[in-house]
């Protein structure tokens, strides 16, 4: 059975969010980061574009949620 749109996009966010996740913990808490601060801007505007196209997905820990800070 092929995937819907809304499935290939929770699947997406789903990625981001750990991938988003593993990433502020190298940055803020091993300060060591391995990706550039550029790359972790488009994963995160990734995320944020794919949560204002579908709200219903978007959860309270994710990212995007989060206000200021370390994570």
């Amino acid at each position: 059975m092929d995937m819907t749109e809304k499935e290939k996009a929770n699947e997406r966010i789903e990625f981001l969010r750990k991938e988003i996740r593993f990433h502020d913990r190298k940055y803020y808490v091993e300060n060591n980061p391995v990706i550039s601060d550029y790359e972790y801007d488009q994963l995160l505007k990734e995320l944020e574009d794919l949560e204002k196209q579908y709200p219903d997905l978007i959860t309270p820990d994710s990212p995007t949620q989060r206000v200021g800070g370390e994570p």
